[in-house]
């Protein structure tokens, strides 16, 4: 636990109107972090960090900048705030032109691997922004490894949970949220039947089969193999199983657009009683008229597959180093005063996010129980593969994963098509396992 920093001091910081200059600015740049570690309060500087983060969650990140300037006065930090879906391509090409990249940058964690790969991002391990690396939830910093280096600093995290409506789930007399998919057709039809509510409506996006994949054992790719295994005879069953739930009279028809809206909307609205998302939803589902009461929300772990095998991918953010950064150290302090358990903390008691240090789920954090049954879902959470472009494989899922649920192929017809456009267009070096 960093001395010196507690939730309450951070909160009772006003907000910093930031001057920093850039990454171009004067500072130690010492790539070793020697000089942050040994002497830290002698490190000046300048940095500028690109938050992706949203509108609504900038004054709490301004309360951590201006709480870590007060602890390092001769640091300056830029918070500049940019549009999460211009970040990675904005970055990309700055680091490629040598000029405007930030010192700091918050990634998404597929975009880890690619902007490593291309030599953007400065290797943490040794340095004072990767501290106490054993206090971070193992799957959030597997996401951050890159050939054997670590490359980001776990932000927040997330995964896939079953969510369901209390109040439903008791009047259909039943007593626990189903443990496996076949639980979940089970219960979605006793629900129909004496509620006369829908059990559940799929979201139609490519990110939210692979529980269904998960549950069989299967994946998108062996990466150690170079194979694409997303039409593997493991991954056509879980396929198989998200189409008996789409085609059943338990479950409202996926939408074929703005799917993941579609399928909210009617949970919170209590037009059906499960559905699968995220902590991010949590917020929202409170807005509606099935959580007014929000302790008739329930959240358990996502269901298993035949093998009992239960997973869900884990997304998130890191906080990464540009490698051409000429303020490294202060760059190292930043991050890791930005992702101590005492930030994570504020962050997710006052904006909900999911923290990626252990120690950050403190009884204060649990006290909300969707916070806490989040941290038990992220116990069977996986990492997505860890490569450069993992994002892009998702255009093409989603497409073929429509298909699918509509009956226009069958799960082999569309995991076999989706698997040759991965290789003809992403992935020519891998073969079809």
């Amino acid at each position: 636990m960093r001395k010196g920093m507690t939730a309450a001091a951070i909160a009772g910081v006003l907000a910093l109107t930031a001057t920093a200059c850039g990454g171009d600015g004067g500072g130690s740049g010492d790539s070793s972090g020697r000089k942050a570690a040994e002497d830290p309060k002698s490190v000046s500087g300048s940095i500028t960090w690109w938050d992706t983060s949203n509108e609504a969650e900038g004054p709490t990140y301004d309360k951590l900048v201006a709480a870590f300037q007060k602890e390092y006065p001769k640091i300056k930090v830029n918070r500049t705030s940019v549009s999460f879906d211009q970040a990675e391509q904005k970055f990309k090409t700055a680091a490629q032109n040598g000029k405007g990249a930030p010192d700091v940058i918050r990634t998404d964690v597929g975009w880890s691997a690619g902007f490593a790969n291309l030599g953007y991002l400065q290797p943490l391990d040794g340095t004072p922004a990767l501290d106490n690396a054993a206090d971070f939830l193992p799957g959030p910093l597997s996401t951050a490894k890159w050939k054997g280096e670590t490359v980001g600093v776990p932000q927040v995290t997330d995964t896939l949970a079953l969510l369901y409506n209390k109040e439903v789930f008791a009047k259909a007399g039943i007593a626990k949220p189903p443990a496996t998919w076949d639980e979940f057709i089970a219960t979605a039809k006793t629900i129909k039947a004496k509620t006369g509510v829908t059990g559940t409506q799929l979201n139609p996006e490519g990110y939210f089969s692979l529980p269904f994949l998960y549950g069989e054992g299967a994946d998108m790719l062996d990466v150690d193999g170079k194979k694409i295994t997303v039409n593997s005879a493991g991954a056509v069953k879980g396929m198989e199983t998200a189409l008996k739930l789409a085609q059943s009279d338990v479950a409202l028809k996926p939408a074929s657009t703005d799917g993941y809206v579609a399928a909210q909307t009617s949970f919170k609205d209590g037009k059906i009683a499960m559905v699968i998302n995220g902590p991010w939803s949590v917020s929202d589902d409170y807005s509606g008229k099935a959580f007014q009461n929000k302790d008739n929300l329930g959240i358990a772990n996502i269901p298993a597959g035949p093998s009992g095998t239960a997973a869900a991918p884990i997304g998130g953010h890191n906080y990464s180093v540009y490698r051409g950064s000429k303020n490294k150290d202060a760059s190292y302090l930043f991050v890791k005063f930005m992702a101590s358990a005492q930030s994570q903390e504020l962050t997710a008691k006052e904006i909900n996010t999911l923290p990626t240090r252990k120690s950050a789920y403190t009884p204060a954090v649990t006290a909300d129980p969707a916070k806490k049954a989040f941290q038990q879902a992220l116990s069977v959470a996986k990492s997505r593969p860890v490569i450069p472009g993992v994002g892009d494989l998702f255009v093409a899922f989603d497409q073929h994963y429509v298909k699918v649920l509509r009956g226009d192929a069958s799960p082999k017809e569309g995991l076999d098509a989706l698997a040759k456009e991965w290789n003809s267009k992403l992935l020519k070096d891998y073969s079809i396992g």
